[in-house]
């Protein structure tokens, strides 16, 4: 594989990987703070919550630049306290990579766990298990493929996403220039070749990702049936 492919797969990769993980953390915590329980006012907060799902990349984009900018409210807490600075470096895409796959790994982790059977969570804590045990014991094991399947197709998103990684973190060869980031440079320099090779390399992972988020979702519900 050569170094116009590689570099930017490894550096996709390592951004995906990250994100996913912060994305990943976040989205349960506040899918598990959401509960079971429906009503308009955790309602208007998931909407919030899912508002990048739907938002133009340009506009999240834009919005991380006001925030983690150097004059922004968190950008500028970073710099003055620890001396750091997002905008332009690998770890602002993972930010902007991160928000972006959030929805996804909140909408699945509140429906895998509005899917566990609340008497065993209530069994678990009448044998004296704390809340933090039955969450870790019980109910995220039994709602573990539905996570682990948000978490694929979030960490399909972050490999995929484009506008605001572009905005927060540029597009600067071998340091943030992702996957996508080189397909785009890559067709608007004409070079077709290189653009090709980054469509392919991108098509085979998305695939891949799909196939088995696909397959995790799939099979609880053979093991329904076999279990009818």
């Amino acid at each position: 594989m050569s170094a116009d492919v590689l570099t930017p797969l490894l550096l996709t990769l390592k951004v995906a990987v990250f994100a996913t993980l912060l994305a990943a953390v976040s989205g349960v915590i506040c899918a598990r703070a959401l509960g079971r329980r429906r009503s308009f006012a955790r309602e208007s907060v998931e909407s919030l919550l899912t508002l990048p799902l739907v938002l133009p990349p340009t506009v999240l984009g834009y919005y991380l630049l006001v925030v983690l900018g150097r004059r922004g409210a968190i950008g500028s807490w970073l710099l003055e306290h620890f001396g750091i600075t997002l905008i332009f470096t690998w770890q602002g895409a993972v930010v902007a990579a991160a928000i972006a796959a959030f929805p996804l790994i909140l909408r699945a982790a509140r429906a895998a766990f509005a899917e566990v059977d609340p008497q065993l969570e209530n069994a678990a804590r009448t044998l004296g298990l704390s809340e933090a045990a039955v969450f870790f014991r019980v109910t995220l094991p039994l709602a573990g493929r539905g996570v682990l399947a948000g978490t694929l197709l979030a960490f399909a998103r972050a490999m995929g996403e484009f506008g605001a990684t572009l905005m927060v973190a540029g597009s600067l060869p071998g340091r943030t220039q992702t996957l996508s980031i080189a397909i785009y440079n890559a067709v608007m320099a004409g070079d077709d070749d290189a653009a090709n090779r980054l469509v392919l390399v991108s098509l085979i992972a998305a695939v891949v990702i799909l196939v088995t988020a696909a397959q995790l979702l799939q099979r609880p519900m053979h093991e329904a049936r076999n279990a009818a």
